[in-house]
């Protein structure tokens, strides 16, 4: 599911060339942009990072300073990866959901647009994005901690 889901929004990259070149186009020939266009810019770059970070994680593909990790073993580098999760990235997670649903539904309440003329009305639904894209990232969180322990038990019963 995480991999479908990263690859439909790695489709928004090419909305958001495409929106970009046509406010740069604006600005260049026209000397003018509008609201709406730089809102949706920073959200749908907001959507892809957040809802990218799940499919970055199940890829080991996200950012790392391994100063020691890269030369650890399989098992030790096991070890780190569910400690992480389970002391630092699942509590985390749980307290952004809790805040960002909580957050969500207030702007939701009073319909929350845009303060700025002409932007967009609807600011809640960017809001409601932080919740997916962090619950996402939990569930990837708790399969790649499932997978850590099997693989563990694997190599201790096998090994």
């Amino acid at each position: 599911m995480i991999n479908k889901i990263g690859s439909w929004i790695s489709l928004l990259n090419i909305v958001l060339v495409v929106l970009i070149c046509v406010d740069v186009l604006l600005r260049y020939f026209f000397n003018s942009t509008e609201k709406w266009i730089i809102e949706l810019e920073w959200h749908i770059f907001a959507a892809i990072f957040l809802i990218g970070a799940s499919y970055t994680f199940k890829n080991d593909k996200h950012v790392r300073v391994d100063l020691f990790y890269q030369n650890f073993s399989v098992q030790k580098k096991a070890w780190v990866n569910i400690l992480g999760n389970i002391l630092f990235l699942i509590p985390w997670c749980l307290v952004v959901i809790y805040s960002s649903y909580k957050y969500g539904m207030v702007s939701l309440s009073y319909l929350e647009g845009s303060p700025d003329p002409n932007g967009l009305p609807a600011r809640y639904i960017i809001k409601f994005i932080i919740t997916i894209g962090f619950t996402l990232l939990l569930f990837q969180a708790i399969i790649d901690s499932i997978e850590k322990i099997k693989g563990l038990k694997r190599k201790v019963w096998n090994g």
